[in-house]
């Protein structure tokens, strides 16, 4: 299994090449037969590879971007999913870019047409590879080490995720390290879990030496160091950790970037906030937009807009409460609204006022970001940046994902973030608005007290 690990790679990229390969063939064939002929001066061979080629990058840039391409590592719904998505963008941009180039508004049926058997190709590529490369390469059996039994989140979550992994033993550091080594060494993986830092750097050379494959929970310290830069002042190796807040150059790019698209979306959402206004205002006479205190960029506070989405006695013990899983308090608009995150589009004046930015940490509510801080004092760290309408979190994250997990999440963004990683998270969160899991509640035993 071991030796076998150095191929996965190019058994992916053969999978993307048979794809690309069938999706290109069918696009030439419709570029060939119906747009091309619509040209003022038909391109003689090199600009049809041309306009192949950028087909084809397009296809590869955005399935990639959605995860298309790790067939294996998705299940195969997030697989066609992601593929879904990937045509689409890349079958609308060539639409534009045929347009351009026949200076004519043409048909979208033959491109329509493409569409549909491309997904098709899909559906039958991602079962098939899918379960090829399961064959090849089935579940990792793990060794859990823990030190105190791992919480039912944790355990909830590898058995999810069976395809890819296999929980096989557990065994605690309190049987003793001599005990931990020799029940290693009956595994190809080991999952660490929350272990002091001394015996988890021990473990990590122990793995390293035996070529053991390792999971490991990071710590906070973990994520800081992810970011530090490497220096040669002399012949030690040194890290830098800067734990600075944004370049003056990335703070003006970002600023531009949320000033241009909350207004260009506040154009272009306008039919549809308004006709969610209508309904909302039609159900039960309450306000329209909902405001409600939350923190940003070191601990400001500033009033969020929201499409109200729960009855307007929703917190009349005054308490704040998340929404739980089947939350009582949701009025019927807010369970459409909600799962599609379609109450949060006000958010946009929010932005265009400069009191939360496109992508960063969701604001939390200061009484429940200080319940939270009371738990996890580190919990404050997420508001070295401005507060977002998307983020890390959300992208990789839940809505009833626990505090510490998208504290670690959000400081991964905000240790790494770039420019090219806020145009990611903003496609991938439309993603997420077609996956129902990412936007449930908290369960009723789970919320914060």
């Amino acid at each position: 299994m071991r030796e076998r690990e150095q191929y996965q790679k190019v058994i992916r990229a053969a999978f993307c090449a048979v794809l690309l390969f069938l999706d290109g063939r069918l696009f030439r064939y419709v570029w060939m037969h119906y747009y091309s002929p619509l040209m003022e001066t038909v391109f003689f061979r090199r600009g049809h590879w041309l306009v192949l080629s950028l087909y084809l990058i397009f296809l590869f840039a955005f399935i990639g971007i959605y995860g298309g391409w790790k067939a294996g590592y998705h299940r195969i719904v997030n697989l066609i999913s992601s593929h879904a998505l990937g045509l689409l963008i890349a079958n609308v941009l060539s639409y534009i870019e045929i347009v351009a180039l026949t200076k004519k508004m043409v048909s979208v049926l033959p491109l329509s047409c493409l569409f549909v058997l491309e997904m098709l190709i899909s559906l039958v590529w991602s079962i098939v590879c899918t379960r090829l490369y399961r064959m090849a390469y089935p579940p990792h059996r793990v060794l859990l080490i823990y030190e105190e039994k791992p919480d039912r989140y944790l355990l909830d979550k590898l058995k999810s995720r069976g395809d890819r992994i296999s929980l096989a033993a557990e065994i605690s550091l309190r049987e003793g390290m001599e005990a931990v080594l020799r029940e290693m060494e009956q595994y190809s993986c080991v999952l660490i879990y929350d272990i002091p830092s001394r015996e988890r750097n021990y473990i990590l050379k122990q793995c390293y030496r035996r070529g053991i494959r390792c999971y490991l929970t990071p710590k906070l310290s973990d994520i800081l160091i992810r970011s530090a830069e490497n220096q040669h002042l002399f012949d030690t190796p040194l890290y830098l950790c800067r734990n600075s807040s944004l370049t003056i150059e990335r703070a003006f790019f970002k600023r531009l970037t949320d000033i241009l698209i909350s207004a260009l979306g506040l154009l272009f959402f306008s039919p549809i906030m308004f006709l969610i206004a209508l309904f909302i205002r039609f159900e039960d006479r309450g306000p329209v937009i909902y405001q409600q205190e939350r923190l940003t960029k070191d601990g400001r506070h500033f009033h969020i807009y929201k499409f109200r989405s729960m009855r307007e006695d929703a917190e009349r013990d005054g308490r704040a409460r998340l929404a739980e899983k089947d939350d009582e308090r949701i009025t019927a608009v807010g369970r459409f609204i909600r799962p599609f995150r379609l109450d949060e589009l006000p958010q946009l004046w929010n932005i265009l006022l400069g009191e939360m930015s496109l992508v960063g940490p969701r604001p939390e509510r200061p009484d429940i970001a200080a319940a939270y801080e009371e738990e996890i004092p580190e919990f404050s760290y997420r508001l070295k940046v401005k507060a977002g309408l998307t983020g890390y979190a959300q992208v990789y994250g839940k809505y009833n994902t626990t505090a510490y997990d998208k504290l670690k999440l959000d400081l991964m963004y905000i240790q790494n973030g770039s420019l090219m990683m806020d145009m990611e998270i903003l496609l991938k969160t439309v993603q997420i608005l077609f996956q129902r899991e990412s936007a449930e509640g908290v369960r009723t035993e789970d919320r914060q007290e």
